[in-house]
């Protein structure tokens, strides 16, 4: 029987059937920091009898490695990932992201901007994630002055919502983020935008994910609600940094995991999460039929970033134990996002279905 301090794997809120997702950027293989978000995001749907997808984040055709996306799947499956449905890519989605933009300009809620990146650094204040516009264009564009982006008109007030992992949070998004961009001067649209989309129209009912994206959930949840949209649930599992404080994505040390050995990486990953520790005699076979009734979101300790475990060390440091109360780790229960650490099913009518990508079979049907 557990006790009152172990709540079980099924403590995911809500009543909707549990839909959860891993969405990677192909702008490279798979490392430890994309690995630690695709085991929180798998263990959590598959502890709550969910389903779980992936889907391919390659809006930006600029950054996309050739081969990645392919090298990304093949690595999830040696892990042991098996995702229920096919891969969507968003490259290939752009006409439900134009329709999404199309309604929130019709409700007046949208604006063209003129200003460069340049103007706006000049001119806005800094904020929790780089310059904060400073409302320039909101009101009409200066004669002789072209359209660059499409803006959401961020509204006043504070947002709060409650991360799984991370605690209460607040942001005041009109002063941490601006009014934000929805088009970029280059035609795509954003990854704000494209991300609510997506998860609405596949019907996601638990976003897990690394803290690098907790600052920007206000504006997904803004635009959830401008849009008509439901509320997924939000965790954000701490990021593993280099010794420079650098996210892996950014970082010399963010070298692939090894597919012809997986094991190694999934118990690093599995004990910076926090979790109890596997057996030592086993294998990778049995590493999901063992893991997943022993998940815990509630052991993930409540920090934003944890150090990159030594490469020569089997064992995880100390300091990723589960702390005696996690959710209590990092200071006040409450946090204002500004000042954070640096990351349904149904919408509006116009709004067409996923065209969904067969790309690579999934592992298993289920």
């Amino acid at each position: 029987m557990q006790g009152p301090a172990d709540p079980g794997p099924t403590d995911a809120p809500g009543g909707s059937a549990y839909r959860g997702r891993f969405a990677p950027s192909p702008t490279g293989p798979l490392h430890l920091g994309s690995l630690l978000a695709a085991v929180a995001s798998y263990a959590d749907a598959r502890a709550n009898a969910g389903i779980w997808l992936v889907r391919m984040e390659d809006l930006d055709r600029t950054r996309e490695v050739p081969g990645a996306a392919d090298l990304i799947l093949r690595t999830l499956s040696a892990f042991g990932f098996e995702w229920d449905e096919a891969v969507i890519h968003q490259s290939l989605r752009t006409d439900v992201y134009r329709d999404a933009l199309d309604t929130l300009a019709a409700r007046g809620l949208t604006y063209p901007c003129g200003c460069s990146r340049t103007e706006v650094a000049r001119a806005g204040r800094t904020g929790p994630e780089g310059p904060v516009y400073p409302g320039t264009c909101r009101d009409g564009l200066a004669l002789g002055r072209r359209a660059r982006t499409e803006r959401f008109r961020t509204p006043p007030g504070a947002l709060a919502f409650e991360d799984r992992i991370q605690g209460p949070q607040e942001q005041i998004v009109d002063e941490a983020a601006g009014d934000f961009v929805l088009r970029r001067a280059d035609g795509i649209h954003a990854y704000q935008l494209a991300v609510v989309v997506d998860d609405a129209l596949q019907g996601i009912t638990q976003v897990v994910r690394g803290a690098d994206l907790l600052l920007s959930t206000p504006r997904q949840i803004l635009l959830q609600r401008a849009l008509g949209f439901g509320q997924p649930g939000y965790a954000h599992a701490p990021l593993i940094l280099d010794a420079q404080g650098r996210k892996l994505s950014k970082s010399l040390a963010a070298a692939p995991v090894d597919a012809r050995d997986p094991l190694p990486a999934l118990r690093t990953a599995w004990a910076v999460l926090g979790q109890a520790p596997p057996p030592a005699d086993l294998h990778i076979d049995a590493f999901w039929t063992w893991a997943i009734p022993e998940w815990r979101i509630a052991r993930i300790p409540a920090r934003t970033s944890a150090a990159c475990p030594s490469a020569s060390s089997p064992r995880a440091p100390e300091y990723f134990a589960r702390p005696s109360n996690p959710r209590h780790s990092d200071g006040p229960q409450s946090n204002r996002l500004q000042g954070a650490d640096p990351d349904q099913r149904h919408g509006p009518s116009l709004l067409r279905e996923p065209h969904t990508d067969p790309g690579p079979a999934p592992v298993r049907d289920r």
